[in-house]
């Protein structure tokens, strides 16, 4: 079985699918031509946030006394929910967790040094750290060898991805309050590392990206909507439309009114309804007036043997009995073509009214089943139970189905006939226990002419009018008729009218 999926769905799936390639597409021109990387994620709006953690941690250690500066970071620690470390401009660890950097992190602190001496110049102090021997220095001119003082501004940051360990990395070059002065303040470098890039907002806030695709969608969803909700509606319209011709009701048309392509497929369609109508509705006026025609030959033909018929001798009887046999297939073959044409070129002047499934069911029943000799026939259906139908022709699809499963299935059971109510629907059910009919011939039981045994004798039956006319009555009721093989065995036409109640 094929899985349908709505024209909707194909729609908004091709949708989001065009926002992921452009958004793709815009990434990778922006990495190309804009450099774009994770330091611009650092460096960008979520840069001020590490700015400011940078500032009140610079704070907090010109606060606290060297001997704290652990603790100061621990507190960093489970504020944020990251590790925060202070390095020297070389690589050693002034403080924080004991911490083996990746070589990755290690090459980002050597190639963006902040101000300062370089390695081998200047103080000791710079170089070895905070365990420079005591003593007394040499006397210095004001400014000379000493590093300068720097500002409490944005301080140089870089992120680094690893993968051994895995995580995300950054590397902010800032002063920090120096233990032994002259200067007071010296370079060094915070290196603070979350297992996601995010960091709980610190690195990378995703909000902001989550509200701005939720926008563009939104925006972009509010274009479309129109168009799209035009065309599904169109479609919707155009094939309840064709489903209604499809089942012979060529009155239908369709209500489009566009200027584009599904305009002119609605006008097409319109045409072909029209066309259809035209065609179908003089093919059964042509049978209908065959059959009117028919009528006065074949009387008089009738006519013609029974004065014959006296008049032959005993040898000739034989023949005329076989003649008027002929004769009278011909006329319940001319009567059929005339109650077809009745039931079809008339629907026009049908008056649809409520109608008693019960006594409909009752009259057809009786009338079959004194002629069918022995057939037997069960009728379960409410007294209460109502419908929208033309008395006359609801009797006639009845008594033709039922003529019909008498026929065929008489003799190997029950014939049952059952109604109910089923929401809006009236459905009535004439279910015989014969052997059903090959399942490739079910959609064309219907048609004109159409017989599963294709032989058209006496002993076989009629000529493939029956259900044709119990399909052209049900529809002139307004209603709709099909029918399925029953398991084990046997034939169920269902019959589908509308309730009276909902008129």
């Amino acid at each position: 079985m094929k899985i349908k999926f709505p024209l909707y769905a194909k729609i908004l799936f091709w949708f989001f699918l065009n926002v992921v390639f452009l958004g793709a597409v815009f990434l990778v021109v922006a990495r190309v031509q804009f450099k774009f990387g994770l330091d611009s994620l650092v460096n960008g709006p979520a840069g001020e946030n590490i700015q400011k953690v940078t500032q009140s941690l610079r704070t907090s250690l010109r606060n606290r006394p060297r001997a704290d500066w652990n603790e100061v970071l621990k507190e960093f620690d489970d504020i944020y929910k990251v590790r925060f470390f202070l390095f020297r401009n070389d690589g050693g660890q002034i403080a924080g967790d004991e911490v083996n950097l990746p070589l990755e992190v290690r090459a980002k602190i050597a190639s963006r040094r902040g101000p300062g001496p370089p390695p081998g110049e200047g103080h000791g102090m710079e170089q070895q750290g905070f365990d420079a021997p005591p003593g007394p220095r040499p006397p210095r001119e004001e400014g000379e060898g000493r590093p300068p003082m720097m500002p409490d501004g944005p301080s140089p940051r870089a992120m680094v991805h690893t993968t051994a360990p895995n995580g995300y990395w950054v590397v902010i070059h800032m002063p920090i309050p120096n233990p032994e002065p002259p200067p007071p303040m010296m370079p060094a470098v915070l290196v603070v590392a979350s297992d996601s890039l995010s960091a709980g907002g610190l690195f990378f806030d995703v909000k902001p990206w989550l509200i701005a695709a939720a926008v563009v969608i939104a925006v972009s969803a509010l274009f479309w909507f129109p168009l799209v909700r035009g065309i599904t509606r169109s479609i919707s319209q155009m094939t309840r439309a064709t489903e209604r011709i499809a089942e012979g009701r060529f009155e239908v048309r369709t209500l489009v009114e566009r200027q584009d392509e599904l305009g002119s497929l609605s006008d097409a369609i319109n045409q072909m309804a029209e066309r259809l109508a035209g065609l179908v509705g003089g093919q059964k006026r042509f049978l209908g007036d065959i059959a009117h025609e028919l009528c006065s030959p074949i009387a008089r033909t009738q006519v013609a043997l029974g004065i014959l018929e006296q008049r032959a001798d005993a040898k000739q009887k034989d023949y005329v009995k076989d003649l008027r046999e002929e004769v009278e297939q011909m006329s319940g073959l001319v009567n059929e073509l005339l109650s077809f044409s009745k039931a079809s070129v008339g629907r026009a002047n049908i008056k649809l009214q409520a109608v008693a499934i019960r006594a409909v069911v009752d009259k057809a029943a009786s009338r079959e089943s004194s002629s069918a000799g022995g057939a037997e026939v069960k009728v379960e259906v409410a007294e209460d139970l109502r419908a929208v139908a033309d008395p006359e022709l609801l009797l006639r699809a009845m008594g033709n189905v039922l003529r019909n499963a008498i026929r065929y299935a008489g003799s190997a059971g029950p014939i049952t006939i059952s109604a109910a109510r089923e929401g809006e629907k009236v459905m009535v059910m004439i279910e015989d226990c014969g052997a059903g009919i090959p399942e490739d011939a079910l959609e064309q039981v219907f048609d004109p002419f159409y017989r599963v045994d294709s032989s058209r004798t006496r002993e076989t039956g009629g000529v493939g009018l029956g259900l044709s006319i119990v399909k052209t009555c049900v529809e002139s009721c307004g209603g709709t008729v099909n029918c399925e093989n029953r398991q084990p065995a046997g034939l169920r036409v269902l019959i589908k009218l509308q309730a009276w109640e909902l008129v």
